[in-house]
């Protein structure tokens, strides 16, 4: 009876390799917010080395205000508030404790535009700005963009780095009424795109590998920042570092918030403020969609149907590989006894 558990042993390997997503060690180098993992399972009242950098992530965020005092390392019912918030915010069970799915999602590399400066539809998932702005330009509007011509990276040709962006303006374009248009003008260029490091003079300083992966500014500012610490990649078969993000789906993220929307709470739209390394995240979701249209209406050319079925082939596709590979070995574990 040993092969039959054998080959069980080996199924359920299998599988776990499968569904799992990439893991960064410490053996990886450093990365901003590594650190973050010593207080899982932390609870209301403890005190915990650590907990007043978290703090500190909280209040850059959105979540928590500016204190009196500076922060101290205690789990007080003020962080609890503010950790419910953060978890509701999310789309994670509001448990106010620092589980294991929590630290999880504050360690994921994300947007560095605060969650909590936006003002939320009640009824919907998608959020936008105070003030709703939006580009005001006779319709169909035509935006520009340019790339900083002091401020980019050198290890990606320019011709990828236009063609991602190209193509990431054509998703948002392919639903609302605004075009977009490369310019060799960066001064006058309504939207402005480079690469910088650290504090760069906007207020929001970048922090590193796998922290903030970038941020843009809302309507009509148009000013997009990525972070140049990070290891940006076109095609993760030939970029093959553990800490590498794909530049399109931060790109087509960014992009929203130049238009004007805000973070969502559901995980699969492009406006979920996180994503993991070596992750494409490139469709628009109907939550990424229905709140730009209702910025700037609808494209004429575009239908919810073929969004609807692009949802639907999205989640059949998660669903039915595991379904034919399991089918094959229901029977195992009634061998292995």
């Amino acid at each position: 009876m040993w092969f039959p558990c054998f080959g069980y042993s080996f199924f359920i390997f299998f599988i776990s390799l499968l569904c799992s997503s990439t893991v960064i060690t410490a053996d990886d180098g450093y990365y901003t917010w590594r650190d973050f993992g010593k207080l899982v399972d932390a609870e209301k009242g403890s005190n915990i080395s650590g907990m007043a950098e978290l703090k500190r992530y909280f209040h850059r965020f959105g979540y928590l205000p500016i204190p009196d005092t500076n922060f101290t390392d205690e789990f007080d019912s003020r962080f609890e508030l503010a950790l419910m918030s953060y978890q509701t915010k999310l789309g994670l069970p509001a448990t106010g404790k620092l589980d294991s799915g929590t630290i999880s999602q504050i360690m994921a590399p994300r947007c560095g535009v605060s969650d909590a400066i936006h003002r939320l539809d009640t009824t919907r998932k998608y959020a936008y700005f105070y003030g709703k702005p939006r580009w005001t330009r006779p319709q169909p509007a035509l935006l520009t963009y340019a790339f900083s011509p002091d401020h980019m990276i050198e290890y990606i040709s320019m011709s990828d780095i236009r063609s991602v962006f190209s193509r990431a303006f054509d998703r948002w374009a392919s639903v609302i009424p605004v075009n977009f248009e490369e310019t060799e003008d960066y001064s006058s260029a309504d939207i402005k795109i480079g690469f910088y490091r650290g504090d760069h003079g906007d207020g929001k300083p970048f922090d590193g590998v796998l922290g903030v992966l970038a941020h843009a500014f809302s309507p009509e500012n148009g000013r997009f920042h990525l972070d140049e610490a990070e290891t940006w990649s076109v095609d993760f078969k030939e970029q093959k570092k553990k800490v590498a993000v794909d530049l399109e789906s931060v790109a087509t993220h960014e992009i929203g918030h130049v238009l004007g929307l805000a973070h969502t709470s559901v995980k699969e739209a492009i406006m979920y403020p996180s994503l993991s390394p070596r992750t494409k995240k490139l469709d628009l979701r109907m939550d990424d969609v229905e709140g730009v249209q209702a910025l700037y209406g609808s494209n004429p050319n575009f239908r919810f149907s073929s969004l609807l079925e692009s949802d639907t082939s999205a989640a059949d596709a998660l669903k039915w590989p595991i379904s034919l590979i399991l089918a094959p070995f229901s029977f195992i574990p009634f061998l292995c006894l």
